[in-house]
């Protein structure tokens, strides 16, 4: 699991998927303000990267969740991933979208499911949780039994573990910010100022960048 996270980080900064704006804060959803941001999207635009997250969620989903019925990814991010690891699972996909849809059939969960199915939700993403979870309760609400949620990369804030823990969903990643910030370090990728910098900002991130 180890080599795993370490190999995950490892791609996400060869491709750049990792900015620091340190003196240009990026604002999150949550509307916290951040130095950095991490593009998982950009995964999708390189084969190989591609490929091994695909292969790392379907080997971790095979492992601990043999019991799965159903792939559901959270939108927009973790579409085309959810899809990737259904297809190479041979199991259905659905998507749940933020809020239900304000025209046509309105839905919020898109695709063709049936009550009690056992459904695993990929995220590309974890920062407080919030979109996450709201996504895990829709398909709930739906009927669905939801084992676990599996996600590229987490920023383990406490926020985020507390929520899960909350909700009774169980989270695992393919990798996480120490890990990240440990291989950004050694590969050059971050000067030393800018590790005091991510410091300052984890250790309270709700209030970094508004005073």
């Amino acid at each position: 699991m180890e080599n795993s996270e370490k190999k995950t980080a490892e791609y996400l900064l060869q491709i750049k998927a990792i900015k620091l704006q340190p003196s240009n804060p990026f604002t999150w959803a949550s509307g916290w303000k951040s130095p950095i941001y991490c593009d998982n999207r950009k995964t999708l635009s390189f084969p190989e990267v591609r490929s091994y997250i695909c292969d790392s969620f379907a080997a971790l989903i095979t492992r601990l969740y043999p019991q799965a019925e159903l792939i559901a990814g959270v939108a927009t991010g973790a579409i085309a991933h959810g899809v990737l690891v259904a297809d190479k699972l041979g199991l259905p996909f659905i998507y749940v979208r933020s809020g239900a849809k304000e025209h046509g059939l309105g839905n919020q969960i898109e695709g063709y499911f049936l009550p009690g199915q056992k459904v695993v939700v990929i995220e590309d993403l974890i920062s407080t949780g919030g979109s996450s979870l709201s996504a895990v309760r829709a398909l709930r609400e739906a009927g669905c039994e939801v084992l676990g949620m599996t996600a590229i990369f987490t920023y383990g804030f406490k926020k985020a573990s507390d929520g899960f823990e909350a909700e009774n969903c169980t989270l695992h990643t393919l990798s996480n910010y120490s890990v990240l910030v440990d291989e950004a370090v050694k590969t050059g990728y971050i000067s030393q100022s800018e590790v005091e910098t991510l410091k300052k900002w984890k250790s309270d991130p709700s209030v970094w960048g508004t005073k």
